[in-house]
């Protein structure tokens, strides 16, 4: 007998991004490897893809992530 069982249903409310199935699905339908969230709405939950790319950007364009140790200069005069 286990201890633990493995959630198998999502609780009502959570919203959740699948990326094999490119859908949104209330609860997680799908492995955590192949979903984005929990979302506390459907609509957030279907912006997932346009959300990640936003945030992707502002990480590419954020100088705090891009110093001269993550280029590899290693010259600091």
């Amino acid at each position: 007998m286990s201890l633990f069982k493995k959630r198998t249903a999502g609780k009502p409310g959570e919203w959740f991004y699948c990326l094999e199935h490119k859908k949104v699905e209330e609860g997680p339908d799908c492995p955590g490897k192949d979903r984005f969230g929990p979302y506390a709405s459907r609509q957030e939950a279907q912006h997932a893809m346009e959300t990640a790319a936003e945030r992707n950007l502002q990480w590419e364009n954020d100088p705090r992530w891009h110093d001269a140790s993550a280029r590899g200069d290693t010259d600091s005069g």
